[in-house]
């Protein structure tokens, strides 16, 4: 790991950890507080798109992913958005890179992933997202998520 010259904007890159620390911290609280789960209603309401169009969206699943991460449940994360999950190994790399570099000055090696994979991962989450987990028969009936809250 080379060592990363220090660099002027090095306190802002702290700063902006340890918010983005903050901001994870207080999401993880909060779905740990309000049970996404339950079939009680949160104090963020329901889910915006699935209201409004019924039936799952980009969105749809998300917070219970992350409920079901935060808790080790794998199997029920993937259920409940299967497109997110994929992503979360390579933000928390993503995450540990900027970490390292703002704290210990090492600057880790860079994620080197072709341009079209991201443009992939985003026509594949789109269409698993709002199409596929909305189709009625298995596989795919299987990632539905009904809209919990009443």
């Amino acid at each position: 790991m080379p060592q990363v010259t220090a660099a002027p904007d090095r306190a802002m890159r702290r700063a902006a950890s340890v918010t983005a620390a903050v901001v994870l911290a207080a999401v993880a609280g909060f779905v740990l507080r309000f049970d996404p789960t339950d079939r009680v209603a949160d104090p963020t309401g329901p889910c915006l798109w699935h209201s409004v169009t019924g039936i799952n969206g980009p969105g749809c699943g998300g917070t219970r992913m992350f409920y079901y991460l935060v808790h080790g449940n794998l199997a029920e994360a993937a259920r409940h958005h299967l497109a997110a999950l994929v992503a979360v190994p390579f933000l928390a790399y993503l995450g540990l890179r900027f970490l390292a570099s703002a704290w210990l000055g090492r600057e880790l090696p860079a994620l080197r992933l072709p341009t079209w994979v991201y443009g992939a991962y985003i026509a594949v989450f789109l269409l698993y997202s709002t199409v596929l987990r909305n189709l009625p028969w298995t596989p795919f009936s299987w990632f539905d998520i009904p809209n919990l809250t009443p």
